[in-house]
């Protein structure tokens, strides 16, 4: 079943003023800001200020500009981080299976130390 976009969710919230975030970097199409139970030594959540509920809706369905100011913002957080030298992980969870959350498009940058495997047999 595929995830609706809801008003109410937290980053919504954030985006509306509603919740206070620490901000990493704003941008005029997206938001970056530290993850309040990190965890890695770095955690940032960039999120779109558009109404995306997952990537799939965003690559479809957001304008270029949103498109490369997202992309853009996501490189600009990991250049202020400084995670691009030693690797840093990109995770963006969709739908059930993926264990989405919240609906709306957020994708976790890790880094500052080594993240292990990505995921183990099941």
């Amino acid at each position: 079943m595929a995830y609706s976009y809801d008003d109410e969710n937290i980053f919504a919230k954030i985006l509306r003023g509603e919740i206070p975030n620490d901000t990493v970097l704003e941008t005029e199409h997206s938001l970056a800001f530290n993850d309040i139970r990190p965890q890695a030594p770095i955690h940032v959540l960039v999120i779109p200020r558009g109404k995306y509920v997952n990537y799939d809706d965003f690559a479809a369905n957001a304008s270029d500009a949103e498109i490369l100011d997202y992309t853009r913002a996501i490189a600009k957080v990991c250049e202020m981080k400084g995670v691009e030298a030693e690797g840093f992980r990109m995770i963006s969870n969709a739908g059930h299976n993926g264990v989405q959350e919240v609906p709306h498009l957020h994708v976790h940058i890790l880094g500052g130390r080594n993240l292990g495997r990505m995921l183990t047999p099941a």
